[in-house]
Parts: structure tokens; sequence; C-alpha cells
């Protein structure tokens, strides 16, 4: 899929429509790697006995999300617009 890299939007900040540079979020480091969950979830796979939820296979999505983050070039903010969207390949074209 090829985006431009700059597009005229609403900025929330600015409230109005203005130019904004794209950039795509990449995904950052796993949080909460300490969670109670997370530990009970590590005590469970230690040992003995298989995966201890239900691990249903090749259920997996064929492609992940794309997010794009939205800069104002007036205000210098950034926002996202909803959840992204899911595609395979993505481009930045002028």
């Amino acid at each position: 899929m090829k985006i431009p890299k700059t597009q005229k939007r609403y900025c929330p900040f600015c409230k109005k429509h203005t130019e904004h540079e794209i950039t795509r979020v990449s995904a950052s480091r796993k949080k909460r790697a300490l969670a109670e969950g997370q530990r009970r979830f590590k005590r469970a796979l230690r040992g003995y006995g298989g995966f201890p939820r239900p691990n249903p296979k090749g259920r997996a999505k064929p492609t992940r999300k794309l997010d794009l983050r939205y800069k104002c070039k007036e205000c210098g903010k950034k926002h996202t617009v909803g959840k992204g969207f899911r595609v395979k390949r993505v481009e930045f074209v002028k």
C-alpha cells in the first residue's frame, strides 16, 4: 500500500486542518514482564506438563496491524487516528 509522506489532516491541538507528517509506529518492547499474571504463567511453563491453557494452532492473523502517527507541522504535536489497519506491505511516497 502506498501512503503519502504528508497529508492535510485535522489537528486536535490546533483545532484546524494543517499539514501533517506521517510516520509508522514500531512495536515497543514488551511491557509488564513482571506482572503477577505473567509470573504465574511462567511458573506453570516450568517443569513437566504441557502448555497451561488451550493453545490453538494455525489461527494467527495473516498480517500485523499498521499504526500511523501524524505529526502536525505547525504545533509539532503527534496524534494517532483509530486503531490501525491490516496491511502486508506499506510504502511512503512523496
